[in-house]
């Protein structure tokens, strides 16, 4: 893979480029995008449907990724936490225009279990951790002034409080990777993509048309 400083220069990528485990080549572009300076990296759009099929999607930020999956957390009220209580299925793209990649992933998806939604929740800034007792995350809302009552009320609750308890509605989702795609964008719309799929204990790995 050609690396470049700027942006005129065509880079590409093949198959010597692409590691054998596709969580271990999203970790190396994830440090690039990291390092390319890329507002947000950890930014990602979270395709999810209804028990109809219905799709709705939105962008939620990435807060781990190891050989289990890619984790999020958020509100489980939410729409996009109903949605998948009904079809706990869900697709990812990371976009880094500045680098011209992309990265897709699709698969089920898992709760987090207690304990880790707990840890990762203590590790948040105090106000976001009102905050996510105060939002009824996707729920009809009076005004702005309505939303600000509920965070001075949930303010005074937990004024004497020094560690806030994660709320019972809150927690983490694993998405599971079944399949992952890494598009290197090219001149004249001739990309390079290469798609990864789960095959028994390993992965099968394609050159797809761009």
């Amino acid at each position: 893979m050609r690396a470049s400083s700027g942006t005129d220069e065509d880079l590409s990528l093949e198959f010597d480029d692409l590691k054998p485990d596709p969580i271990e080549q999203f970790e190396r572009w994830f440090e690039a995008a990291t390092d390319a300076g890329i507002a947000l990296p950890h930014a990602m759009a979270l395709a999810t449907a209804d028990a109809e099929g219905r799709t709705s999607v939105r962008h939620v930020l990435l807060r781990g990724v190891d050989e289990r999956g890619f984790t999020f957390y958020t509100n489980r009220e939410s729409r996009k936490g109903r949605e998948l209580a009904m079809n706990p299925q869900a697709a990812l793209a990371f976009l880094w225009k500045e680098i011209d990649r992309q990265v897709t992933v699709r698969g089920p998806v898992e709760r987090v279990s207690d304990e880790e939604s707990d840890a990762y929740f203590a590790t948040r800034p105090r106000d976001a951790q009102l905050g996510a007792w105060a939002s009824h995350q996707s729920q009809p809302l009076k005004d702005r002034e309505a939303l600000e009552a509920l965070v001075r009320e949930t303010e005074r609750r937990y004024a004497e409080t020094e560690a806030v308890p994660r709320p019972p509605d809150w927690g983490g989702y694993r998405v599971v990777p079944e399949e992952l795609e890494f598009w290197q964008g090219r001149r004249h719309r001739l990309h390079d993509r290469f798609s990864y799929e789960r095959a028994g204990g390993g992965w099968t790995i394609r050159r797809l048309s761009p």
